[in-house]
């Protein structure tokens, strides 16, 4: 009876799970072929009312039409005719083809009828733009939804409690997503056990940096986190229990952590992904990493403080490794141990090796040719010397090889053109030697990107190919900087018709550029063939794409000025020989503009007021030319103007008022032309200028005090050489950064201020190179022109004036000071005994005055000294002869001072030795002199004997209590000294008497 009832009920099972299985086939069947024309109703409502709250502007969503809402963009459903995914991303949000990816955002309003898609499982707005809102709180209840991506959707507020309620989540990706919230609670997401992938990059979770990793470390499932730029800031040293068994992704970069790198990350086994980059990690790399084998992407770029060596113990046995980036760090030592280790794995996985802005050194190791599956090998910016290993040639698969700017020497060689798969090479910044043939290209078929170019002007390297050479490939790319490509202009570039990016620079090219090479039709970002000896007239049809840029400087083209594309924004044609005027409608033609060079060319006429139209103009330099006329006020849309270099032409009239509307103005020069008038109070909206230089002009009028007020940034003033009147002003003091003054050949009048001293710009030491433009500095009688080196100057110049009054001693309060140069005004007084202080001191020239007194001994000290005038003074006394003023030997130093004597003078001092004979003249009267004082030290020495004798005596003899004393005081010290004697001559006798016991 029991078999009987399990059999029935066997059977009733088998045929109600039958029959089950008949209707979900059913259903499968019938939902399949539904959905070519329907979906649910109910869904289809809260579809179209989402969508009804939306703004659209490219109307993405304007194919949500009809009843099949399961054919919808970004829509998909279930077999049933649920909808079960939303995806609306904005697909253009990285297009870099779309200047504007918000023009195809979504907005508005999230309606709430979303809580009608009960089966939805995946919703993914990232990318478009809600305008700062908060996430709507309806968004807690989707219970279903297992897949939220709101990244970069431009919500507001701080990341919301209920999504803890989400506990079927298992990828959660909120990067980007709110605005600058720092109230953000990692606890919020701790019940979200299931959750596989989680993203909260650039979410502020400053408020969580003590407790972060606890929180994570409560998400059992969890495979990749991504927490980079969250200001975490501490990153534990220890984790007890580490209950990340299942990570694999790791992303904590740019967070500012400033700790070692540590030990608990060695415990997550499964990691294959670790990034740590941009932090302010410290210490060496740990050994803890050889034991890491899964790892496939290591980054740990840009920490600047992790240093020590790479080795085997570390990372050179990671043979699973793929990607490892220790860029812009302070990694010393050679990596020879490091690529021998990796190169001993059965299959070294290894496709990128990024070293590069370290301090690495020594010679490439040839172990870099087992690294057979290298792609990318990027060493620039170290200290590696030498050649580049044969076996670079077994790395088949390189595509980007990059050793630029180290001190590499020696040959390039012929095994680099075997690497077929060679992409992008750079090698520039070294100074390599001898001949590249086209042995070294022969294979290099998919190259695009080449840069040889020296570290050293001086050419080392030849290129030498011949006139039938047709290269194996198509550049986009070519930067050949100091290496030998002329005489003739390169035939071999016929057939680049790909070219966008080319500087032939430095290369001992001569002659006009061919016809052929302009009629490739090409379209450059940039073209540069300066310094070369290039003839001939440059085309005005030279195609550029947006922002293109040209340097055709310092050759020999001829012809009126090229007026070129549109697109430029970098246009420079100094150091040629272009004549005739600037083409008036320069400044329509090409809008773009932002640095314009034409100095040292032979242009003539005037500025043209088109000028006024290149609003992007960051730099104008039309120096050393033969420009006449007025300088156009056209300057007032030119906001981003810093700098004008007019100067060393034959411009006329004031300084126009629109100058002064120049606010971001850093380098004004307009010396060496015939401007007159004042300098007008408008350039004292200028606040931020740091070089002023409008000397040899005709400007006149009193030197304005507001430059002293309103211009704390000047490094130089250069007034010199002008029709200025009146006093130095005082305010000049406040300028504490100025280090060249020169106010010279004006008439100025008055004193020198005894502020002068507080102007600590001419005491400061320049720690680093800064660009400071260009001026001409009065020094060793003649004028030197500085550019490059202009910040390390200090100079003082207040030459051909009316200046009276003493030197002040405040003036060796500066002892950075190079150059100082006082001569032809009218001051008196002596020379500043601290004079001595000026160590830095090159030039000192004070002829022409009214000086006088000795020349101080102090100024032996200044052993910098080269220059020196003294001429035409009141001085005195003897010319100091020791150190620096060995050298100065040339008698017009000192020449118009009648009290001074001695070397190189030829009259002597007066308690110099006399070695002239007895019988030359004058010789008589010396020695009767010479008898006369002796006479004189005779007579004197009797009166001198008897005040010093009564000066001692006679108290003694007047004053009875003063000679008790005194005679008391002597037999003291002779009782002290007899038993003294008395104790030594016992203790002798002693030690005598022992020595004769012995013996």
């Amino acid at each position: 009876m029991a078999d009987t009832r399990a059999s029935i009920w066997c059977f009733s099972l088998i045929m109600i799970l039958s029959s089950e299985f008949i209707y979900l086939e059913t259903v499968k069947l019938v939902s399949c072929e539904s959905q070519n024309y329907s979906c649910i109703a109910m869904e289809r409502e809260a579809l179209l009312n989402f969508k009804e709250g939306l703004t659209d502007p490219s109307g993405r969503l304007s194919t949500w039409l009809g009843k099949d809402c399961c054919s919808w963009a970004g829509v998909r459903c279930s077999e049933l005719g649920h909808v079960t995914k939303l995806k609306l991303p904005n697909l253009y949000s990285s297009d870099p083809d779309v200047l504007d990816a918000t023009a195809y955002a979504l907005g508005g309003e999230i309606n709430p009828s979303l809580l009608d898609l009960t089966y939805l499982k995946y919703l993914d707005l990232s990318f478009n733009d809600f305008g700062g809102v908060p996430i709507p709180n309806f968004i807690g209840s989707l219970k279903s939804l297992r897949y939220l991506n709101l990244s970069g959707a431009s919500f507001g507020g701080s990341l919301p409690s209920f999504l803890g309620n989400l506990t079927s989540l298992r990828y959660l990706d909120l990067n980007s997503c709110f605005g600058d919230s720092d109230k953000n609670d990692l606890h919020r997401l701790s019940t979200l056990s299931r959750l596989k992938h989680l993203n909260l990059g650039s979410v502020d979770l400053s408020m969580a940096s003590t407790y972060w990793l606890q929180a994570v470390n409560m998400l059992p499932s969890l495979e990749e986190l991504y927490l980079p730029a969250c200001g975490l800031s501490v990153l534990p040293r220890s984790l007890t229990l580490v209950n990340l068994s299942s990570l694999s992704v790791l992303d904590l970069s740019n967070n500012g952590f400033n700790s070692s790198i540590p030990s608990w990350l060695f415990n997550i086994s499964g990691l294959e992904y670790l990034d740590l980059n941009s932090n302010d990690l410290r210490g060496k790399i740990p050994d803890g990493f050889a034991d890491m084998n899964s790892l496939r992407s290591l980054d740990l770029s840009s920490n600047s403080f992790i240093e020590g060596k790479l080795s085997r113990r570390n990372l050179g046995n990671l043979c699973n490794l793929q990607v490892l980036d220790l860029s812009f760090n302070n990694i010393t030592g050679d990596i020879g141990e490091f690529t021998s280790g990796l190169s001993l794995c059965n299959n070294c996985s290894l496709e990128s090796l990024h070293l590069g802005y370290n301090q690495l050194g020594g010679f490439l190791p040839d172990s870099l040719g087992g690294l057979r599956n290298l792609k990318n090998l990027l060493l620039m910016r170290n200290s590696f010397v030498g050649s580049i290993p044969e076996s670079i040639s077994n790395l088949s698969s390189l595509q980007s090889l990059d050793l630029s700017d180290n001190g590499m020497k020696g040959t390039i060689p012929r095994s680099l053109g075997q690497l077929s798969s060679l992409v992008s090479l750079e090698i520039k910044g070294n100074q390599w030697e001898g001949v590249i043939t086209e042995a070294h290209f022969s294979n290099l078929t998919s190259l695009k990107d080449l840069s040889i170019a020296q570290e050293s002007r001086n050419i080392t390297l030849i290129l030498n190919a011949t006139s039938n050479w047709i290269p194996p490939f198509k550049l986009e790319y070519i930067e050949l900087k100091s290496c030998l490509v002329g005489p003739e202009f390169p035939p071999w570039l016929k057939n680049q018709t790909e070219l966008q990016y080319v500087a032939v620079w430095n290369a001992g090219i001569i002659g006009n550029i061919p016809d052929w090479f302009w009629k490739l039709d090409l379209v450059f970002d940039v073209l540069d063939f300066s310094f070369n000896q290039l003839t001939g007239t440059v085309p005005n049809s030279i195609k550029f794409n947006p922002e293109g840029i040209v340097f055709l400087n310092y050759n020999n083209f001829t012809g009126p000025l090229p007026v070129l594309s549109s697109n430029l924004s970098s246009f420079h044609l100094d150091h040629n020989m272009f004549s005739g005027p600037i083409p008036h409608d320069i400044g329509e033609k090409m809008p773009m503009v932002a640095d314009f060079d034409i100095s040292f060319n032979s242009l003539n006429g005037s500025l043209p007021s088109s000028i006024g139209n290149l609003n992007s103009l960051l730099t104008f330099v039309v120096s050393d030319n033969h420009l006449t006329g007025k300088i156009p006020d056209i300057w007032n849309n030119l906001p981003g103007l810093y700098l004008i270099d007019m100067s060393n032409n034959s411009l006329s009239g004031n300084i126009p008022d629109s100058l002064g509307s120049l606010t971001a103005l850093k380098f004004l020069r307009l010396s060496r032309n015939n401007l007159s008038g004042e300098i007008l109070p408008t350039l004292q909206n200028c606040t931020r200028i740091e070089n002023l230089d409008v000397g040899d002009n005709r400007l006149s009028g009193d030197i304005p005090t507001w430059i002293g007020e309103t211009m704390p940034s000047l490094l130089i003033l250069n007034l010199q050489s002008n029709l200025f009147t009146g006093d130095i002003p005082r305010q000049l003091c406040n300028l504490s950064l100025l280090h060249v003054l020169d106010l010279g050949e004006n008439y100025l009048s008055g004193s020198i201020p005894r502020c002068i001293g507080n102007m600590s710009g001419f005491s400061s030491v320049i720690e680093t190179m800064r660009y400071e433009a260009q001026v001409w500095v009065v020094a060793k009688r003649t004028d030197l022109f500085y550019d490059a080196n202009l910040f390390l100057v200090n100079s003082i110049n207040l030459a051909s004036n009316n200046l009276s009054g003493d030197l002040p001693e405040e003036l060796t309060n500066l002892p950075r000071l190079g150059t100082l140069n006082l001569s032809m005004n009218h001051l008196t007084g002596k020379i500043p005994p601290g004079i001595g202080r000026l160590q830095w001191l090159e030039t000192l020239d004070l002829s022409k005055n009214k000086l006088s007194g000795m020349i101080p001994p102090s100024m032996v000290s200044m052993t910098s000294l080269n220059h020196l005038n003294l001429s035409h003074n009141n001085l005195s006394g003897k010319i100091p002869s020791a150190n620096q003023f060995q050298t100065f030997t040339d008698p017009s130093i000192y020449e118009g001072n009648n009290g001074l004597c001695g070397p190189p003078l030829p009259n002597k001092c007066s308690d110099d030795d006399d070695d002239e004979p007895s019988n030359s003249p004058g010789s008589g009267n010396k020695e009767d002199g010479d008898d006369h004082q002796m006479l004189w030290f005779y007579v004197s020495m009797g009166p001198g004997f008897v005040v010093g004798f009564w000066a001692v005596c006679g108290p003694l003899v007047v004053k009875k209590s003063w000679r008790r004393v005194y005679f008391q005081f002597l037999d003291d010290k002779k009782e002290r000294l007899m038993v003294f004697v008395s104790l030594k001559l016992a203790r002798l006798r002693r030690s005598m008497n022992k020595e004769e016991t012995h013996a």
